[in-house]
């Protein structure tokens, strides 16, 4: 959007852990210079016991980093901050505030989410239909279907119904999820309240939401859940693990995210 973003992301700390310390730097020095003796390993000169100790803890660091929410969105809005200021012919504070950032506790959550996101220009009134909508995951996904690419690789893949060894990926149809957001979006955009399209979409199916808890949930989602969001079972584990009194949400997420 204009003046802020979403971005809805799978932290794959396991893969993070398992990476090899060449490839941790390899990552992590696309973006930064590291540190004199992450600099002298990669140009292959040998550290000293002693060097070995500071190093290995530096590219634990490093490895942390990479699977850490605040250095994805530091990089991120360091990035678009410098570019605006660039445009704009001038320095300083380009963003407001701090991100604020929601854990996706099942997948009727997270569909919610993506689809939310997917239609923030829809709801803005900014774009008419979800593929034309500038810098959005869904003119990504539907431009590959139209012209007979494979999805983009930025963007996690769905990988179609639940079966032996899945794939890492969104245990979904893509076509299913496109759409459902091109669906919505129409209900959208013409303020129309009731069934969507007068049927039920096979995602929703499965979720087991109606449409009129899917229609709150893709046009009020924010509004509704702060650091959380899920069903109320999954929503009472992460107050636990969390070690909250209390979580904002618990009775929308009782109303919005309970099975039909």
């Amino acid at each position: 959007m204009a003046n802020h973003t979403h971005v809805v992301l799978h932290v794959d700390k396991a893969l993070a852990e398992s990476l090899p310390t060449t490839e941790v730097l390899r990552r992590y020095l696309k973006l930064h210079k590291g540190s004199l003796l992450t600099q002298k390993y990669v140009a292959g000169d040998r550290l000293t016991a002693g060097e070995l100790v500071t190093f290995d803890e530096t590219v634990e660091q490093y490895r942390k980093r990479l699977y850490d929410i605040s250095w994805f969105m530091r990089e991120t809005n360091e990035y678009i901050a410098r570019e605006a200021n660039k445009e704009d012919g001038c320095t300083g504070r380009f963003w407001e505030g701090r991100f604020k950032s929601q854990a996706l506790l099942d997948e009727s959550a997270l569909i919610a989410c993506m689809v939310y996101v997917d239609l923030n220009p829809i709801r803005a009134k900014v774009e008419k239909t979800p593929e034309t909508s500038k810098h959005t995951s869904i003119k990504k996904r539907v431009h590959a279907i139209k012209n007979n690419q494979v999805q983009p690789k930025n963007l996690m893949p769905f990988v179609g119904n639940f079966k032996q060894n899945m794939p890492k990926g969104i245990v979904y149809s893509l076509e299913d999820y496109c759409e459902l957001v091109q669906t919505t979006g129409r209900c959208i955009l013409n303020d129309k309240v009731g069934n969507i399209d007068n049927c039920q979409s096979t995602i929703l199916d499965r979720l087991g939401l109606n449409s009129a808890q899917w229609l709150t949930l893709t046009t009020e989602f924010e509004k509704h859940f702060y650091c959380a969001a899920g069903a109320e079972l999954m929503m009472n584990v992460f107050k636990r693990h969390t070690h909250h009194q209390r979580i904002r949400g618990m009775g929308k997420a009782k109303v919005l995210l309970k099975r039909a």
